[in-house]
């Protein structure tokens, strides 16, 4: 037998029959053994049992077994490599594959904000042909776990998702900018960089979240410092953290797609304007193998297309 020869093909006595092949592919395109069981219609226990065989049939360890999933050995690459094709063409043509007749609503999930005030506005034209969403909010990883076991058609993430078993592409970037009501902007007018955070010391800290993770990436960035200070109101969604500090409770970080009206008319001001601002880049992740779905297209090229103007 050739090395890396994850199927046998070269001699070995056994060949793996298309179940077990099937559940594998399950498994590699979901990264866990549960979703794949949700996926087949199986239960947890006989995925195991399946993956174990064709473990033995091929000699080969095909996944790590993690906490939170299974990763795929560089065996398993090449072993998908060779059967998703075939497999995929044989579900269509025995009628399992994609139909464009099934038009069923598209889940799609990802943070509030930037679909509401970015994605859900762009589908419209979709919509308005008939398109129909399910819309879910949340945070990243919860949400593509929830991908994974067949929940969500596309999420959009705000980070790359870990290992090799989703699909993301980029979708957009987003600046972080350091934002205050015009009331506040004269404690750090005509001040030097490296002064401002000490002159935002004796003002309210409006932010996301308790541990501030938008706000200590933006101080590390762009003043090379750790940021001592505690938030003043923290509240799960941007857009509450924009409202408060346009009403002038005081100042944070927000993404400038989601306070560029309000800067563009005065309701608020930037505190600073670093050549290099923070960006994180936003992703758009696919649910695991082929859709029967003719809309998760329609919706998927529609946001990558509106994500360059973002």
């Amino acid at each position: 037998m050739r090395p890396h020869d994850p199927l046998g093909a070269t001699g070995a006595p056994a060949q793996p029959d298309l179940n077990l092949l099937r559940t594998f592919l399950a498994v590699y395109r979901s990264g866990s053994f549960t979703a794949a069981a949700q996926l087949l219609g199986l239960s947890q226990p006989t995925v195991t049992t399946q993956i174990r065989s064709l473990e033995r049939q091929t000699g080969r360890e095909l996944f790590e077994r993690l906490p939170r999933g299974a990763a795929p050995t560089a065996i398993a690459d090449e072993l998908a490599a060779r059967v998703a094709g075939p497999l995929d063409a044989l579900a269509e043509a025995t009628g399992h594959g994609p139909r464009e007749s099934r038009a069923e609503p598209v889940h799609l999930a990802g943070p509030a904000e930037l679909l509401s005030t970015r994605a859900l506005p762009a589908l419209v034209p979709l919509v308005t042909e008939g398109v129909r969403l399910r819309v879910t909010t949340g945070l990243t990883e919860p949400l593509l776990d929830e991908l994974r076991a067949g929940r969500h058609d596309l999420v959009i993430a705000t980070t790359r998702p870990r290992g090799r078993t989703l699909s993301a592409v980029p979708l957009a970037d987003e600046e972080f900018v350091l934002v205050a009501a015009p009331a506040w902007a004269g404690r750090v007018a005509r001040r030097p960089a490296a002064d401002v955070p000490a002159a935002l010391h004796d003002i309210p800290l409006i932010a996301y979240a308790e541990d501030l993770p938008i706000m200590r990436r933006y101080w590390r960035h762009v003043f090379g410092r750790r940021l001592n200070c505690r938030a003043a109101v923290s509240v799960p969604d941007l857009r509450a953290v924009l409202a408060l500090v346009t009403a002038g409770a005081g100042f944070s970080v927000l993404p400038r797609y989601l306070c560029a009206g309000a800067l563009a008319s005065g309701a608020l001001v930037l505190l600073d304007t670093p050549e290099d601002a923070p960006i994180n880049t936003g992703f758009l992740v696919q649910r695991p193998g082929t859709s029967d779905n003719p809309h998760v297209t329609l919706v998927r090229d529609r946001l990558l297309e509106a994500g360059r103007t973002w």
